[in-house]
């Protein structure tokens, strides 16, 4: 893979400040302050908020606490989206500190997958990585790699580990040198519009003529309404890690830098903000 390490270090240690308030129909013995914390974009909710639980578990009963949730303006958030994805797609036109309401009662069974350990969003995470590895490399990749490299990669996603997560990541993202980019590109595009949680279909990052296809030509091809007619005005906004990339960026080069840890890249589709 082409070598910016700057942008991979800046994806990594991408921030959102968040404050996060105790619903106010739960039973406390005293007042629940809120609590503040800088959630990591690239994790996800339930492996990050240990200190959230605790900070509010310790004014409530033992018998009023049942499985933590969160949501965002009546939006459960699902946690096994990465933080960044569901800031971009629910979130990014709103002030900091994003804030996030917690519950202990009422799971939403209809909206949420249950989380009951940190092995659930492993297993979670390992999933998508193989998926995407089976859409760039047939799957070769992490099926030559041991057991301890799966474990690393995961280890180093959890404990905030860019070297270690790196280390094995890279493998990842390289392909052979006489094609110009992985097989087909792993991607998710999602819209807060539409009932779908999400579009993906096999799109390769080369053309049959050898260009390198970029992202307007992924959207023109899957979410063409993304994209604004040359004399209109722009409708939406394309992100990817609260960032808006430029429609000519080739697409290669997105996945290799601006992927998830779970090596995808998740694109959310919002609404131009009207000022």
């Amino acid at each position: 893979m082409t070598d910016d390490k700057d942008v991979l270090r800046d994806v990594w240690f991408g921030r959102i400040p968040t404050c996060f308030t105790l619903y106010q129909d739960e039973i406390t013995e005293r007042e629940a302050e809120p609590y503040y914390l800088l959630l990591p974009r690239v994790s996800y909710l339930t492996l990050v908020t240990d200190k959230v639980k605790k900070h509010f578990q310790k004014v409530m009963r033992q018998e009023d606490i049942s499985e933590i949730w969160f949501e965002y303006e009546g939006t459960p958030l699902k946690w096994h989206y990465p933080i960044g994805l569901l800031f971009d797609l629910l979130a990014s036109s709103s002030a900091l500190p994003w804030n996030i309401t917690v519950h202990f009662k009422s799971f939403p069974e209809k909206d949420l997958l249950h989380c009951p350990s940190k092995d659930a969003i492993e297993a979670h995470f390992m999933s998508c990585v193989k998926e995407a590895d089976a859409l760039k490399h047939k799957s070769q990749v992490i099926n030559e790699m041991q057991k301890k490299d799966h474990k690393q990669l995961w280890m180093g996603l959890q404990n905030d580990r860019f070297d270690q997560f790196w280390a094995i990541n890279r493998k990842l993202m390289e392909y052979p040198a006489e094609e110009n980019g992985f097989r087909f590109i792993p991607f998710r595009i999602y819209q807060t519009t539409t009932e779908r949680p999400f579009m993906q279909k096999l799109f390769r990052p080369v053309a049959a003529d050898g260009q390198l296809h970029t992202l307007g030509d992924l959207l023109k091809e899957v979410c063409p309404s993304a994209i604004a007619p040359e004399d209109g005005e722009k409708k939406n906004q394309v992100m990817i890690h609260g960032i808006e990339p430029m429609l000519e960026t080739p697409l290669q080069w997105l996945s290799e830098h601006l992927s998830y840890p779970d090596n995808f890249l998740h694109i959310s589709i919002i609404p131009q903000p009207t000022d």
